[in-house]
């Protein structure tokens, strides 16, 4: 198997930290509200402001999942028809604000950043923890993505796209190259055919999955939902500290359960 994780700088820049206000942040009020958009290039029909904070609707359909572009490692190989179901994903990724609210505590390294910068420095374990006190308060059933959603998410509803949006790499996702090697607030970059901001950049996101190198090959075609066991759980879409081949959409991360870092985030999905 390939070596884990993205090649990372050994020198961090001291530098300050960009904050930017966003206009439509998170709601984490215990109420719920549907936006519906009119952008034609929506695969979803709208929002909902909940206890998470802003989630888009994913309308369910099939895409050839994995790389499609040739340029990829062996395990997002073999390129492979997956269909999802509807489903709903954040926006953003969670942040630093909504985990204070829900968990009391920020762990993130770049807290200078803001209350709209993603929470990071947590594990899958801590982000499974995030959500269950989420369903406690909010009684809905959220989670995380599964990893076959993350990738229909990203590619705005499955298309042929490199990065979560399109091709352009400097003006969909904070990376290696534009990041100052630090987080940036959620929606500072352009948005993917969704409406989803940063699922390429910023930082790692968990997913629900275990982690198969050969999964691809013997994956179902409908609503796959991983290897049933495992030692590693999957991260999609790069960070701050990635060149452009580790934030690609289809780039894989695998990572213990318990293993945090100041790259590592998350988002959160649901059903109807």
């Amino acid at each position: 198997m390939r070596k884990l994780g993205e090649a990372i700088c050994v020198l961090v820049m001291v530098m300050g930290f960009l904050w930017t206000t966003r206009t439509d942040g998170a709601d984490t009020s215990n109420t719920e509200s549907k936006t519906i958009h009119g952008s034609k290039n929506l695969v979803g029909k709208g929002e909902l402001d909940t206890p998470a904070g802003k989630m888009v609707f994913v309308k369910g359909g099939c895409y050839e999942m994995g790389n499609t572009f040739g340029d990829g490692y062996k395990d997002e190989k073999p390129v492979h028809k997956v269909c999802v179901s509807d489903f709903y994903i954040g926006k953003y990724e969670v942040t630093q604000g909504q985990w204070k609210k829900i968990m009391g505590s920020n762990p993130s390294n770049f807290s200078s950043c803001g209350d709209n910068c993603p929470v990071e420095n947590v594990s899958w374990n801590d982000a499974m923890e995030y959500i269950s006190k989420l369903n406690s308060k909010g009684g809905k059933n959220y989670r995380l993505p599964t990893e076959a959603e993350w990738e229909y998410a990203a590619r705005s509803g499955g298309k042929s796209e490199r990065y979560a949006g399109g091709n352009n790499v400097d003006n969909l996702a904070w990376y290696l190259s534009n990041s100052g090697h630090h987080t940036h607030a959620g929606g500072t970059k352009a948005p993917n055919g969704l409406g989803l901001y940063d699922m390429s950049g910023n930082v790692w996101e968990w997913t629900n999955d275990w982690y198969g190198e050969n999964y691809y090959a013997e994956s179902p075609r409908n609503n796959p939902p991983g290897p049933v066991s495992g030692e590693y759980r999957v991260l999609r879409g790069g960070s701050v500290l990635g060149d452009p081949q580790f934030v690609r959409a289809s780039e894989r991360l695998a990572s213990t359960p318990n293993h945090k870092n100041d790259y590592y985030g998350f988002r959160v999905a649901r059903r109807k």
